[in-house]
């Protein structure tokens, strides 16, 4: 069954020793789903503290070309909801990490909202998130995964309203998700200037965590948002590293030098953090 309280004990134990959560995005199937599962094993044992397991959909209008293509290989790999949940299922006998369903709203709707939430919980997923469900119209999604003990994340952009974001949050819980650019998922070469001053004025808003993603796509970026945000998010990167190292067989390793070295310049930063304030 979902344990309610995995995404919220994950956080506090990272705040306890003044870590920001690495979330790694990885799409179900691409290259296929026991690529999929050795994959959660590995960004665990390389620092990664949640994971987001992308639910493939043929339009991803939120996706940028990268993670289009990861999708549509994950589609032609058989990568259904009831196929990701079963691998969730023997997944949970050897992890414990928060598990979120990314997705959209068409498969869960079709799928059944009550019935994904009975049969996420019986796999052991922790938090959905629907990309383009707005909270307002999310009731027939939320309501039974509250009654089942899963989390329900929401996304927040730079162009939301204060008011809106205080809105959301009300309704949301494990995290918030900040959408740190205008448009679709993809790296960047540069993240905005104002970023960390937008997380600043949506803590005003929420005790809730904060995550950042889209866009981030090095050690440094990641080093950076870890600098001011609860957590941060990665996924076009991943799948860039799936489509080129695919054919040669060596995903996981690719994948988990960059989820490794990712982690390991978001501790160094706040240590450097830590120190300053602790030398002032």
């Amino acid at each position: 069954m979902a344990h309610p309280k995995r995404i919220a004990r994950k956080f506090r134990e990272l705040r306890a020793r003044n870590e920001a959560a690495l979330i790694p995005f990885i799409v179900a199937g691409d290259p296929d789903l026991q690529t999929t599962r050795n994959l959660v094993l590995e960004l665990e044992r390389r620092g990664a503290d949640l994971i987001e397991l992308g639910v493939p959909f043929s339009d991803p209008m939120a996706d940028g070309p990268a993670n289009q293509r990861a999708i549509a290989r994950g589609l032609k790999t058989g990568a259904s909801i009831a196929a990701i949940l079963a691998m969730v299922s023997e997944l949970r006998k050897e992890t414990d990490i928060p598990i979120i369903l990314f997705g959209y709203f068409n498969p869960y709707m079709h799928y059944g909202c009550a019935e994904l939430a009975r049969d996420a919980a019986i796999a052991g997923v922790d938090g959905v998130l629907a990309v383009d469900l707005p909270p307002e119209e999310s009731a027939p999604l939320a309501k039974p995964l509250r009654a089942n003990g899963i989390d329900l994340i929401y996304l927040l952009a730079p162009t939301t309203p204060i008011e809106r974001n205080r809105k959301i949050a009300a309704r949301a819980s494990g995290f918030l998700y900040y959408v740190s650019v205008t448009g679709v998922t993809g790296a960047r070469t540069h993240l905005p200037d104002d970023l960390a001053e937008h997380v600043g004025a949506l803590r005003a808003v929420t005790a809730l965590p904060i995550g950042v993603g889209f866009g981030i796509s090095t050690p440094e970026q990641a080093a950076r948002v870890a600098s001011f945000a609860d957590a941060v998010v990665v996924g076009s990167a991943i799948s860039a590293l799936a489509e080129r190292h695919g054919p040669t067989g060596d995903v996981v390793g690719a994948v988990g030098d960059l989820v490794g070295a990712m982690k390991n310049a978001m501790r160094e930063e706040r240590s450097a953090q830590a120190n300053a304030g602790a030398s002032k």
